[in-house]
């Protein structure tokens, strides 16, 4: 099957080649009629040399249609497989495209030109559906296929327009140093397929290429690796011409009736973590804030601002520790629209060395005209998380201040509650969150059902510029626990540490929970609605997802969906059954659920 002679290859790349796989279809020559719109994609009549041509010495290609084209998004779509240095180039001239090759082909090597749907008819825009020429510098075509799909890691959707290499080279700095041996595209469902294979032994990536070099060489590139190397041979991947190689592999998708390929080797897409410290950004988005963001949280460095005075700014950390806030209280600093201020924070340097680092760094803000020379206005109203009149059973009340909060006066809020319609002062207290300025929780026993009112009046919280609240109330009900649904997810198939994520329809993360010794997680106080589950298999016990690491092999942590929506109804309790022994699978679509709906 490897040495297949060039008299049949040829013949059958002619004809099922450029007939079948070009676009599988036949345009009709009929006199104009005004009538149905042209759907039909433009057909090769003519290629010099022809399509699947062995001993191949040209360094011209020419491919005539059967009508005009244009290319479009050429450079974004085209491939040539395996890639060469310099890329071909390519021009229309009526009806015919012309490829050049700007370098000397490889000796004994089968070549792929992708043009994905980069071809489509000057009129109507009906493209070529992934159009290829092919061609062998040797005696006969390399004929063997590896064919897979593109996965985010972490939501398990289809990565699309990513970049799918083959190597021979079976060193881990081949990625990053080389370029493949073979290359494809993913397309929109992340499905790829690499043809016209040499039989051996490949190591198979993705890659979200940046720069365009066809290598992993940045670290903020989207990367997937196969754990196991590839074995290509006649037996296993061998595609007949003419076969619809696919249609055993095809999943229809129950959601949207689309078909969903599935290919031999999943590859998982995944984005490494950061290793390096170094300064990513800066800001000043208002006259008296100013902002500073490292590429890691710092552990036992100093990442403070110089320059000023301690008396002239406050300064603040976010809850991951990688940012840092400060607030100029000097208000005369405020009107500088160019401020210099000098920060010191951990470096990695080129050696790999985290060393202390002192940066200048030139803090802008342009006020408008007509507030030059003028101290801007500041409001100050704390927010309260009372929602739409209501909360839930257990929730805690909390201001979040805009500025960081120097005192709180309890004496200033009072809380209420309505019986009978007589109002009730009860009594509750004021504690600050342990990890920021700006928020305090009201802490006080609430019951189901009862109404409220909250009033801040005048002066409750004072800022670090001396500015107090102004006065605000807040009538609300504690909504009872059955105005609420219930989820009780009970777990089977469990094996080392499992977080189990509660999605809304968006797939944001509402809650997660680690399931009890009864291997169950229960999510209560749901409000009606449709929610879908995700499990993060934690095999690192760090209590989040892990990305992967290709420089020590390490695989992105697996997730897994349960297949379908789970609807929530107001006081019902939904006990669902998950088997979680089927790792890395998202159904295409969503199933009606056999859940067990319990009343109250």
């Amino acid at each position: 099957m490897k040495n297949v002679s060039a008299a049949t290859v040829v013949l059958a790349v002619l004809v099922a080649g450029l007939l079948t796989a070009l676009s599988g279809s036949c345009a009709k020559i009929v006199s104009p009629t005004g009538g149905s719109k042209d759907t039909d994609p433009p057909v090769v009549v003519n290629s010099v040399p022809p399509g699947g041509t062995v001993f191949f010495k040209s360094r011209t290609i020419s491919v005539t249609f059967n009508e005009y084209v244009v290319l479009d998004k050429l450079n974004e779509k085209f491939m040539i497989s395996p890639p060469m240095d310099k890329k071909p180039e390519i021009s229309l001239k009526g009806k015919t495209m012309k490829i050049v090759l700007k370098e000397e082909p490889r000796e004994n090597t089968t070549y792929t030109l992708y043009f994905q749907d980069a071809i489509k008819d000057l009129n109507e825009g009906n493209p070529i559906l992934n159009f290829q020429y092919v061609f062998s510098t040797g005696s006969y075509l390399d004929s063997l296929s590896v064919t897979g799909n593109v996965v985010s890691a972490y939501d398990l959707n289809p990565a699309g327009n990513i970049l799918v290499l083959l190597h021979s080279n079976l060193c881990d700095t081949a990625p990053r140093k080389q370029l493949p041996d073979y290359i494809t595209i993913a397309d929109k469902q992340g499905y790829f397929r690499i043809d016209n294979v040499k039989a051996g032994r490949y190591n198979l990536y993705a890659l979200g290429d940046i720069n365009g070099n066809k290598k992993y060489d940045l670290q903020e590139e989207m990367f997937a690796f196969s754990d196991t190397s590839v074995e290509v041979t006649p037996e296993k991947n061998y595609i007949s011409p003419g076969k619809d190689s696919l249609s055993s592999s095809r999943v229809q998708d129950t959601a949207t009736a689309k078909t969903v390929v599935k290919g031999d080797y999943p590859l998982y897409l995944f984005t490494a973590p950061l290793k390096k410290y170094y300064l990513t950004s800066t800001s000043r988005d208002l006259p008296y804030r100013l902002r500073y963001t490292l590429s890691l949280p710092p552990q036992g460095y100093r990442f403070e601002i110089g320059g000023l005075g301690k008396d002239e700014y406050f300064t603040e950390r976010n809850t991951r520790g990688d940012t840092l806030t400060v607030w100029l209280l000097d208000s005369l600093k405020w009107s500088e629209p160019d401020l210099k201020t000098y920060i010191e924070y951990p470096y990695t340097d080129s050696s790999g060395n985290v060393i202390g680092r002192k940066d200048t760094v030139q803090m802008r803000f342009t006020m408008q005209k007509a507030a030059r020379g003028k101290q801007p206005a500041r409001k100050y109203v704390p927010e309260v998380n009372i929602r739409g009149g209501t909360m839930k059973p257990g929730e805690v009340i909390s201001f979040s201040s805009p500025s960081p909060v120097r005192e709180a006066d309890t004496s200033q809020i009072k809380l209420y509650v309505f019986s009978r319609d007589v109002k009730t002062q009860i009594p509750f207290y004021l504690a600050p969150d342990t990890t920021s300025a700006r928020i305090y929780f009201l802490i006080a026993k609430l019951a189901e059902g009862e109404k409220y009112l909250l009033v801040a009046d005048k002066g409750a919280f004072r800022d670090i510029y001396g500015e107090i609240s102004d006065s605000a109330g807040f009538q609300f009900t504690v909504r009872p626990a059955n105005s609420y649904g219930r989820l009780i997810v009970k777990l089977t198939g469990l094996s080392g540490n499992v977080i189990i994520q509660l999605l809304d329809k968006s797939e944001k993360v509402l809650m997660q929970r680690v399931p009890d010794y009864r291997g169950e997680a229960d999510f209560p106080l749901l409000e009606k609605g449709k929610y879908r589950l995700r499990a993060v298999f934690d095999t690192d016990g760090n209590g989040i997802w892990t990305t992967g690491d290709f420089d020590i092999r390490r695989q992105p942590e697996p997730v897994t969906y349960y297949p379908g929506e789970i609807d929530i109804m107001t006081d019902w309790v939904v006990e669902q059954e998950w088997d979680l022994g089927r790792l890395y699978e998202k159904s295409p679509g969503l199933i009606n659920l056999n859940s067990e709906q319990n009343r109250r």
